[in-house]
């Protein structure tokens, strides 16, 4: 039976930006510590979070081999790897794969979609060319593109193909894909506000926002739930609700950004077509950190 690339925290970590929009690497490697101090499972980079959207491949490409670099297998390394034109993310999954990372998360294509059979042709067509294990990614609020559960029945069948980041919040897709899939097919929350409801539905953790700002945290709240100790981590998941809520009070990342760089943890910046928050909601996201005691640069 295969297991999972990981269980527990996943943190979609940002990529912090120089005053010139260049990748800042020398903060990069401050925050893949920061995650690895705090006991963090894996970090997934060049996620939607980390503004993959934005790179060119070379950057890309060259913040992945970083990261794994970096980590040198002290934690699980899962690479964004997913893209609109199937030849582009078979490269980079390919070159995921070289430099060692441990997983490939690959979104649905986005914006020109897919029909079922399309996913079902794009996603054997990259796994049947690499041997990293590949995990689906379903956010059909941000690509217009979902599975079904039927069509991650058929994609599980594959060996290289072991599971799922779900960011649907579709709790009935969830129930039936482990109903079809068994215990062979990994789900992971992908909505850091369903980890312990999905968790207790057989979930193996979560690819979290979240941990970008509390990392302990989200670490402490899977491991309970992993330890079958639901009501303890409900009441971590329903105490930090507003937190969660006001990490996506805009369009991810933005929020977590911004709060990042009230953190100090990075300059804050973002590339266009993401911009600075709105007054309101700034202000709004400074009082909740500071009702968490999360300490601010000023």
């Amino acid at each position: 039976m295969r297991q999972p690339v990981f269980t527990g925290a996943c943190v979609a970590i940002i990529t912090p930006f120089t005053p010139d929009n260049k990748i800042d690497f020398e903060q990069f490697g401050k925050l893949i510590e920061r995650q690895i101090a705090a006991g963090t499972d894996a970090i997934c980079v060049c996620g939607t979070t980390g503004e993959s959207a934005t790179m060119s491949l070379e950057e890309h490409m060259e913040a992945v081999e970083y990261c794994v670099k970096k980590v040198n297998g002290r934690t699980k390394v899962v690479a964004g790897a997913g893209s609109n034109d199937t030849a582009a993310a078979l490269k980079i999954s390919l070159h995921a794969e070289a430099v060692g990372a441990d997983a490939l998360l690959s979104v649905t294509p986005y914006y020109n979609k897919a029909t079922q059979k399309g996913l079902i042709q794009h996603y054997e067509y990259i796994a049947d060319r690499v041997h990293t294990p590949i995990i689906l990614y379903n956010v059909p609020s941000r690509t217009g593109c979902g599975f079904t559960a039927a069509t991650y029945q058929h994609l599980s069948q594959h060996p290289n193909i072991i599971g799922v980041k779900e960011a649907s919040g579709n709790f009935a897709l969830i129930t039936e894909t482990r109903a079809l899939c068994g215990d062979d097919f990994f789900i992971w929350s992908g909505n850091d506000d369903q980890v312990v409801p999905m968790m207790s539905l057989g979930a193996k953790g979560v690819i979290s926002v979240v941990s970008n700002i509390l990392p302990e945290l989200t670490v402490k709240m899977t491991h309970l739930c992993l330890e079958g100790k639901y009501e303890e981590a409900a009441k971590l998941q329903i105490d930090t609700f507003d937190l969660a809520s006001g990490l996506f009070a805009e369009v991810n990342p933005i929020p977590v950004k911004t709060a990042s760089g009230m953190m100090g943890l990075c300059s804050g910046k973002m590339r266009l077509p993401l911009c600075e928050m709105s007054d309101e909601h700034t202000e709004a996201l400074r009082k909740l950190l500071i009702k968490y005691n999360i300490p601010l640069k000023n």
